[in-house]
């Protein structure tokens, strides 16, 4: 079942989504060349601490998951694109990464995720990272009230696919509020008028996963990290969203 927000309740979402947007505002100002993922991970931990919030991720176990997620933020680089738990791996000039993050204030959930390049950067990383973005735009502004879900899988797709990216199998959105996954699943390829319709209320975590190579993934050893299969680099781009009567509300910026 869909649960559909107050704008009240809303207005609450959007209080916890600024400490996410803050959250990853600091990690990227610290992701520099010799940064350890750990210590990003630190970082996002403290802003999210001095907000009175809690981390959204830390101890999450979903079924498939050998142990619950054991930090803050999601740390993934260049062929890893989701789930990546942040060690002593230290970051070097040109490296893509991605950066999910989660936070829960006042029983409410935000949920955000970016994609940046580490120094200097492979023109064709710079490129991937923009379509991601301009993916996750697409899928935000089919987000309102009579459209379908399928026209926000649908914007994605096209956006993604008609730049050239391939998009990452299994992998989408989902519905937030009190808990980080609620209904609806949210997928990042389908077919416009299809699906739920669209209503006030309704608030949606975005989040497309493009690839420079194919759509395929696997999972790492540590049962957590998801790697694109072809060895090329992925961008995960991600907001938290609200469908209200006059039109898509982002919660998630800083």
């Amino acid at each position: 079942m869909v649960e559909l927000k107050t704008p009240a309740e809303i207005d609450a979402m959007r209080v916890a989504g600024r400490v996410v947007g803050r959250a990853l505002a600091a990690v990227r100002e610290r992701a520099v060349p010799g940064a350890r993922l750990r210590d990003l991970d630190h970082t996002a931990a403290k802003v999210i601490a001095d907000a009175g919030a809690d981390p959204l991720f830390r101890g999450y176990h979903p079924d498939w998951a050998p142990i619950p997620f054991p930090a803050t933020i999601c740390a993934s680089v260049n062929d890893a694109v989701l789930h990546g738990i942040p060690t002593d791996q230290r970051l070097h000039d040109g490296d893509v990464v991605s950066v999910d993050c989660g936070a829960r204030l006042g029983g409410w959930c935000g949920d955000a995720a970016t994609t940046f390049v580490v120094g200097e950067a492979d023109p064709a990383d710079t490129a991937l990272v923009a379509a991601g973005e301009r993916a996750l735009r697409a899928g935000i502004k089919a987000a309102r009230p009579g459209n379908t879900l399928g026209d926000v899988s649908a914007a994605i797709a096209e956006s993604a696919r008609g730049a050239g990216y391939g998009i990452l199998d299994d992998h989408g959105g989902h519905g937030i509020g009190r808990t980080m996954h609620e209904a609806p699943y949210v997928p990042n390829e389908g077919r416009a008028g299809r699906g739920m319709k669209l209503r006030a209320g309704m608030v949606l975590a975005v989040e497309p996963v493009l690839t420079r190579g194919g759509d395929a993934a696997f999972t790492a050893p540590d049962g957590w990290t998801v790697h694109v299969a072809d060895g090329s680099h992925g961008t995960h781009s991600e907001h938290t969203v609200a469908v209200t009567k006059s039109g898509p509300r982002v919660l998630t910026h800083q």
